[in-house]
């Protein structure tokens, strides 16, 4: 399937739509306005939260908890390097790794050894823009998540201020 995620800029918190390839709303995510750490949740178009994104504070490398129906998920790290970003993710669905370009703009989320996602940041774009296709078979609003996980290490503007 494939996604365009955008983040609205004419909101408090961090909010994103996210619509499939027909420009056709499929999923909404809400962040908290005033929080210690970011604290996202992705919910369906009737209101049902799907999952539910919380920064760990305190730590000197990002890392985020990812719950679905109250029950922990995943955990992601992004490990320390210098050029290409890269995380890696411990879920109960199996283990992935996302893989970064050297801007940060493109990605790669790897499976158990093979790619099951890329994700792409549109470089020239009012609002923080992404088109991500996720191979089918794929928990889609997980894999969204990560996503969304991405903007907020590598390209949310306010992420720094908290």
């Amino acid at each position: 399937m494939k996604y365009k995620i955008r983040q609205r800029i004419l909101s408090f918190g961090d909010n994103f739509t996210i619509k499939n390839e027909f420009e056709e709303d499929k999923y909404i995510v809400r962040g908290k306005v005033f929080a210690i750490g970011d604290k996202l949740r992705i919910y369906d178009l009737v209101g049902n939260e799907l999952v539910y994104i919380e920064q760990k504070v305190l730590r000197f490398i990002p890392e985020y908890n990812l719950y679905s129906g109250g029950r922990h998920l995943a955990t992601v790290k992004k490990e320390f390097t210098l050029l290409k970003p890269r995380f890696n993710i411990t879920s109960s669905i199996g283990n992935y790794t996302i893989n970064g370009g050297f801007f940060g703009y493109d990605f790669e989320i790897i499976k158990d050894g093979r790619a099951v996602a890329s994700v792409n940041k549109k470089w020239i774009s009012f609002a923080d823009t992404y088109i991500a296709e996720i191979m089918e078979g794929e928990d889609q609003p997980f894999m969204l998540a990560l996503v969304i996980v991405i903007d907020q290490v590598l390209h949310d503007r306010n992420h720094n201020k908290k």
